[in-house]
């Protein structure tokens, strides 16, 4: 691999690389956070959209994440969290997963708005009356036109190689915002909820 003096070469310097990139989301998401998009109609209109969907999370019958490559895997680690606070979360394309029906919401994550499994199943989620929650790069994208809520991610998307938005490989940014949002979700919802920590222990796995 040739060496390039343009960009990090050292896993120190790419540390902070990257590091510098996921502070400049969270300061964009800070900044845009109440002008996101959102067809939200119920009484959650009025807050910042982050917390619109903590709200729909809180108040679901049931909650299912879904997306396909990384962001699914960053999204699992979402649904572990809310399995930590309590609600019923339920992983797409496990063979335990349940139809999704009227009252649920289905959490998505989606680079390009458009990956073709995501927006199915968001396409059935609506159909059957359940809420979406999508977290995407694009908000004029077939995903985001679907949602109650999308989350707009300023980040690159896997296929914006120029480096112009970010120096990492592919839509790695995004995925890593991914993570940090549905932690401070959690969080949030946590924090609200009144339970410490030790009342959501004894719902981590003990089958390990």
């Amino acid at each position: 691999m040739p060496s390039r003096t343009d960009t990090p070469v050292t896993v120190t310097e790419s540390l902070a690389a990257i590091a510098a990139e996921n502070a400049g989301i969270v300061r964009q998401l800070l900044t845009t956070a109440t002008t996101n998009s959102t067809n939200s109609t119920d009484d959650t209109a009025g807050l910042p959209t982050l917390d619109q969907a903590a709200a729909a999370l809180r108040g679901a019958r049931r909650v299912f994440v879904f997306g396909a490559g990384r962001s699914g895997l960053a999204l699992r680690m979402t649904a572990m969290r809310l399995m930590h606070l309590g609600l019923d979360v339920h992983v797409v394309g496990e063979v335990t997963t349940p139809a999704i029906a009227a009252g649920d919401v289905l959490l998505v994550a989606s680079g390009s708005g458009a990956t073709a499994t995501v927006v199915r199943a968001a396409e059935t989620a609506a159909a059957s009356g359940a809420r979406l929650i999508a977290i995407t790069t694009a908000p004029d994208s077939p995903l985001a036109a679907l949602a109650a809520v999308t989350v707009v991610v300023p980040a690159a998307q896997k296929q914006d190689h120029d480096e112009l938005r970010s120096l990492q490989y592919s839509g790695a940014l995004f995925e890593q915002t991914v993570v940090v949002l549905g932690d401070a979700i959690f969080h949030s919802l946590w924090k609200a909820s009144g339970a410490t920590a030790d009342e959501l222990w004894p719902r981590h796995a003990n089958l390990e």
